[in-house]
């Protein structure tokens, strides 16, 4: 039996791929950091009868502790096959008004987390000779936008992160994997939706403009099962991986365009996007 283990499954991309990866066959171990919301996890596993397939265990990515005794568990099991780091979220905010608090808070979560857990897992697929990390990532960490760099530069760091991770360990039989999902019916615009403005903020106006844009684009929204299809795709797929995965109405779009275009015509049509 093979063993999976997916951070942030309480819900979203995290919830479903840790679904995906029990119908794939997976013994899949789903991490959470509040155990109080597996229920909805735990449903779905049942309707789809892979309860049996399916083992929830405490992890708060940013807690030494709570890495610590990730460690050991994982130290008990008989292989760790796949690590999908999914956990995550989106700071959003106007880089003015946001503390370097924030932006520390959101490096924590979708970077340095990433690198613990990675670490806590590494030896044992090393030893073992093979295994597949798929890191989540985001269009946002290919092209920055407004409202979002905390997010934006934290997806960043994974990407170059990732590029080295997987120079470093082909050697060992290990794939580092790049899943760049763009906009999906998941709660990440809500980051935006919500920033707290401080009163009579300059950036008001901008925060309208952004929200318009994406409240028009939200019927075309992409299925989040889509992602969670592809990384169980992915872990099962016997054949070499690519690197990275964009997926999502546009994104490729989006990502030839940065590479193609110089960065003042980029400016234009963003900015011709939302109406500035």
């Amino acid at each position: 039996m093979k063993t999976a283990i997916v951070t942030g499954s309480s819900s979203g991309f995290g919830e479903l791929i840790a679904i995906e990866l029990a119908k794939s066959g997976y013994q899949v171990i789903a991490t959470m950091r509040d155990l109080n919301k597996k229920e909805h996890l735990l449903k779905l596993a049942s309707a789809e009868n892979v309860s049996d397939k399916i083992t929830v265990f405490p992890l708060d990515v940013t807690m030494q502790e709570s890495i610590e005794k990730f460690k050991v568990f994982v130290k008990s099991l008989v292989s760790v096959n796949v690590l999908v780091n999914n956990a995550g979220y989106a700071q959003g905010g106007f880089s003015e008004e946001l503390t370097v608090d924030e932006y520390r808070s959101q490096f924590e979560t979708n970077f340095f987390g990433v690198i613990a857990v990675t670490q806590a897992v590494l030896p044992v697929m090393r030893k073992q000779g093979e295994g597949k990390i798929i890191n989540m990532s985001s269009i946002s960490g290919r092209f920055g936008f407004p409202g979002l760099s905390a997010y934006a530069a934290s997806k960043h760091a994974l990407e170059g992160y990732s590029e080295s991770l997987r120079l470093e360990l082909k050697p060992f039989g290990i794939d580092i994997i790049l899943i760049e999902p763009g906009s999906y019916k998941t709660n990440i615009w809500q980051s935006i939706e919500n920033i707290p403005l401080l009163n009579g903020s300059p950036y008001e106006l901008l925060k309208v403009s952004i929200m318009k844009t994406l409240t028009a684009g939200q019927d075309s929204y992409g299925d989040p099962v889509e992602v969670a299809r592809l990384a169980a795709t992915i872990a099962s797929n016997e054949n070499t991986p690519n690197l990275r995965y964009p997926i999502g109405k546009g994104v490729k779009t989006m990502i030839q365009l940065k590479n193609y275009l110089p960065w003042k015509t980029i400016e234009r049509i963003v900015l011709k996007k939302i109406k500035l």
